[in-house]
């Protein structure tokens, strides 16, 4: 803060009468004197009244920030006057309609609103959801809930937004059609995010700790689990998974979800598409044109125009088969409680209880131990996304290779698994992953 401007120094004068010498040394002694008094009155009063000494060392809280200078401090209430996208009748929410100069329009609306600016190249919107009506399975609404209470936890132990959407934005945009006129939808709606994170209904988190490497994907703007020989090569349409997918916030993403929207049942081409995409990938099982053969199609057929900026991740499980993940999950358990059973200073960091909202530091802390755990398939690391595909909570028409118990104690599983990741810093957790009961959590747990 800034100090108040003083008045400039009068310039001194030599004195007149010699006599004043004498009545000027007996003020400056009086009030030495009193000044004296009041300092020595202060200490003795602070002293007595001093604050404990905390043994362990407080670190005082940085300097407070300047007016729109983080994303943190965004100010909600601000929105200019100045014109901008939102003021165009031109531009829409719907597919269809592609704004034009996308990336240029939502700069502006950044510049105009610099506290949300500030950040803006890693924010996240995670976007997910479900029918308009209620399930028809007897417990698929309650699996649901469970789902979007999942991953309401993870982004608010990261720092993420979350919609969730139960309306059919486009009356013919159906089943997993539905996601992409959602997607084109929260794009305009949210400028201030870089990414948009679909994940399916049925996916949930099983490492609360796990961020996504952003980094890895700043020169692509779509992000999907696969295998690039699976594609390109074999040419399987189970070569990736759109179930779960990051995809940026910008004009390459317009234009993809209308090529992409473009094979969907909107569109005249609808049944054309269902027959080129089954003869380009072999082993797909129903006729119908769907999302996840078109992504397919548009990576092996037309890779300098696409597939260039799409990443496919096959390192770690950032969207991972439910059936060989959750007969690992207790071992995996039992792997994490034992690392924070040991009695070196790391590990006595990691059981240390704290706040929920400086929980990152303890995922990093926890990474000195896992550097040897790999990722994916036989890896002992908690599995970042297990998605339950083909098991249907809602409708409860699974997959006939599955039973349907497999799928509903293998939900009830992973689900107990990671609330004991976010139970634990409220003091409870699940005696075992297939209990829904809880209990009190030990001061030093899980050493005591």
């Amino acid at each position: 803060m800034l100090s108040p401007e003083l008045p400039p120094m009068s310039k001194p004068s030599p004195r007149t009468k010699p006599s004043s010498w004498l009545a000027d040394s007996v003020l400056f002694f009086s009030g030495a004197f009193l000044a004296l008094l009041v300092l020595f009155t202060f200490y003795s009063f602070v002293s007595t009244y001093s604050s404990p000494n905390f043994a362990r060392t407080v670190t005082s809280p940085p300097p407070t920030a300047e007016p729109d200078q983080c994303a943190d401090d965004a100010n909600l209430r601000r929105d200019p006057p100045d014109p901008t996208f939102y003021d165009d009748r031109e531009v829409r929410y719907t597919l269809g309609d592609p704004v034009q100069n996308w990336d240029e329009k939502r700069q502006q609306w950044l510049l105009l609103h610099p506290s949300l600016a500030a950040g803006a190249g890693e924010r996240i919107l995670m976007v997910t959801g479900s029918q308009p009506a209620a399930c028809r399975n007897p417990i698929g609404d309650h699996l649901l809930l469970r789902f979007f209470k999942n991953k309401v936890d993870y982004c608010r132990l990261h720092g993420h937004e979350i919609f969730y959407n139960n309306a059919l934005l486009h009356p013919r945009m159906g089943s997993y059609w539905a996601k992409l006129a959602v997607i084109r939808a929260a794009m305009v709606a949210h400028p201030e995010v870089e990414w948009i994170w679909w994940v399916d209904s049925d996916a949930l988190f099983t490492d609360m700790e796990f961020k996504l490497p952003l980094d890895r994907y700043k020169n692509h703007n779509l992000v999907v689990h696969g295998w690039a020989h699976l594609v390109m090569e074999t040419h399987s349409w189970t070569g990736l998974n759109a179930g779960v997918f990051l995809i940026r916030n910008c004009q390459w993403t317009m234009d993809f979800l209308e090529v992409w929207a473009s094979m969907g049942p909107q569109t005249p081409d609808y049944e054309k598409w269902g027959e080129t995409l089954r003869s380009t990938f072999k082993d797909k099982a129903f006729p119908e044109s769907d999302d996840q053969t078109g992504l397919a199609y548009l990576i092996y057929k037309e890779k300098e125009k696409w597939g260039k900026k799409i990443y496919l991740e096959s390192e770690y499980y950032f969207e991972g088969y439910w059936a060989e993940i959750v007969g690992t999950l207790d071992k995996i358990e039992d792997r994490y409680a034992e690392i924070e059973r040991g009695e070196e200073d790391n590990a006595v960091r990691l059981r240390r209880r704290h706040a929920e909202k400086v929980s990152e530091q303890y995922g990093a802390f926890r990474e000195e131990y896992l550097s040897e755990a790999g990722y994916g398939r036989g890896s002992w690391r908690r599995p970042f996304i297990t998605h339950f595909t083909g098991c249907q909570p809602c409708s409860g028409r699974h997959n006939e290779m599955y039973k349907a118990n497999s799928c509903w104690d293998g939900m009830e599983k992973a689900l107990n698994f990671a609330d004991n990741q976010v139970l634990r810093k409220y003091g409870y957790v699940h005696p075992s992953t297939m209990d829904r009961a809880v209990s009190t959590v030990p001061f030093d747990y899980p050493s005591e």
